[in-house]
């Protein structure tokens, strides 16, 4: 037998008789918002654009770790040990514009001496078996760049699929 509607609103008020309401947390202030705009003319006269797209394929690469590197520096990446210090977002942007801006934004960071960022390149439009352009060869820039030491997929509160961390060099 089912109880009736009336029925079971007055056992959970019962049930919940004595019971005081947990007090909302408080919120943390959302971080800077990404860069879209480029680096001013004079940084990007400094810049040489040396990646190529030569061997980025169809399907994004998920991790890189540059040769003579022990592994557990990916994992400590993976796992968050490095704070995100800046975040870059190509959102919108075609290829040679991604390109320019990738290389300016990591310029800018090791000039800072920044270790740690996030590259949002977005997921794109996929076709059967094949990730994004922007994506893909985002990647591969990344691979190509003689500052990046390694990079791993974001995890899925700063991008996921379409965002990377990345781990720079430090400066001397």
């Amino acid at each position: 037998m089912k109880a009736k509607p009336e029925q079971d609103a007055d056992l959970f008020r019962h049930a919940l008789e004595g019971v005081t309401p947990l007090v909302a947390p408080d919120r943390v202030a959302p971080a800077r918002k990404p860069r879209k705009a480029p680096a001013p003319p004079d940084l990007s006269a400094q810049v040489a654009d040396t990646l190529s797209d030569h061997g980025a394929g169809d399907v994004a690469i998920t991790e890189f770790l540059r040769p003579g590197l022990n592994r557990m520096t990916l994992r400590k990446l993976r796992h968050g040990e490095w704070h995100v210090q800046d975040v870059l977002d190509l959102h919108g942007l075609n290829s040679d514009a991604a390109r320019q801006l990738l290389a300016e934004f990591l310029h800018a960071a090791t000039q800072r001496g920044l270790r740690c960022v996030n590259v949002i390149h977005g997921k794109g439009w996929r076709s059967e078996g094949r990730d994004g352009i922007i994506k893909v060869r985002t990647r591969h820039w990344l691979t190509q760049h003689p500052q990046v030491l390694a990079f791993c997929e974001a995890p899925a509160q700063a991008g996921g699929g379409g965002a990377v961390w990345v781990l720079l060099k430090s400066r001397p």
